[in-house]
């Protein structure tokens, strides 16, 4: 039987040594302090992840880190991510086999793709894996989108059965509902918008920022099930003071930022990708004070 995926899944940082090692005791360390702040699950070789800026052993180290850290107790969601399909398809296999739970499909590309070329590297990764998918679409960092038409012929398949979408369009997302029911259960990506997703019908939230405050989303998510919405609209108003702050920044530089001020010695964000100065830490670390102290009260 295949596992549903729901709740707060964070987006891993790839802790990264100064020799291009994976730092593989601080993912671990990092693992465990989500899972005990109660996540459901994890996703490795997200955005946050830098998994563009990763070569196929370090993407590999990572995959196999988390899910030897995570040891069975929430599922892993690893992402896959090429030009070509063959090679994306190849990741996707080789993740299964190393303890993912399910993947987290992307696709990459240089030259125009139309919708059939889309829905053809989707299908070669869900077949050959058989394990659930979850389709991701960014379309402020990727060329590629995915259209109602393209997702509707997707869901065809039996194994893709979850979509991330990071448009922050909730009309969007109101279009795929409607079109395909529960076809497709949706995850939420922005931390302005994940409350509303799931007040629409969404299932959870897969992000950066839920690695820097996991209590507090976890929360959130069990507020929205119990449908406490009063509640649940005071915690996304604190919440998003997060999100806004990253905006300013590179994303993957932020949540290491964010980790280091937590203890975590997660380094650099990959080269050209460079550190933030100490004005953006202060600046992370008053917002995190003011997330912490607002959410307790």
């Amino acid at each position: 039987m295949q596992l549903k995926f729901r709740g707060i899944y964070p987006y891993l940082v790839t802790p990264i040594r100064s020799d291009g090692s994976v730092n593989e005791q601080v993912l671990s360390a990092l693992v465990e302090h989500l899972i005990q702040s109660g996540v459901h699950g994890l996703t490795a070789l997200g955005s946050t992840g830098e998994f563009a800026y990763l070569n196929r052993s370090q993407r590999r180290t990572v995959v196999q880190t988390v899910a030897r850290a995570a040891h069975g107790r929430v599922p892993v969601i690893a992402g896959v991510c090429h030009a070509a399909t063959s090679e994306a398809a190849c990741q996707a296999r080789e993740y299964e086999a190393l303890g993912a739970a399910g993947v987290l499909a992307i696709m990459d590309t240089y030259f125009p793709v139309d919708d059939s070329q889309v829905i053809a590297y989707f299908k070669g990764i869900a077949q050959s894996v058989s394990c659930p998918v979850v389709l991701y679409t960014n379309p402020n960092f990727s060329r590629v989108d995915l259209s109602v038409g393209a997702l509707e012929k997707l869901c065809e398949l039996p194994n893709i059965l979850y979509l991330k979408d990071a448009s922050g369009r909730t009309g969007r997302l109101l279009s795929i509902m409607n079109r395909l029911g529960n076809r497709i259960s949706i995850f939420s990506a922005s931390a302005d918008v994940p409350l509303f997703v799931m007040m629409m019908g969404g299932v959870g939230w897969m992000a950066g920022p839920a690695c820097l405050i996991p209590r507090q989303s976890v929360r959130l998510y069990e507020l929205a099930v119990q449908r406490k919405w009063d509640e649940a609209m005071a915690l996304q108003r604190v919440l998003w003071e997060v999100n806004r702050v990253f905006k300013r920044y590179n994303l993957a530089a932020c949540i290491k930022a964010g980790l280091k001020l937590q203890g975590f010695d997660v380094g650099d964000p990959v080269a050209p990708l460079s550190p933030l100065q100490a004005e953006a830490f202060e600046e992370i670390r008053t917002v995190l004070e003011h997330v912490e102290n607002a959410a307790e009260r």
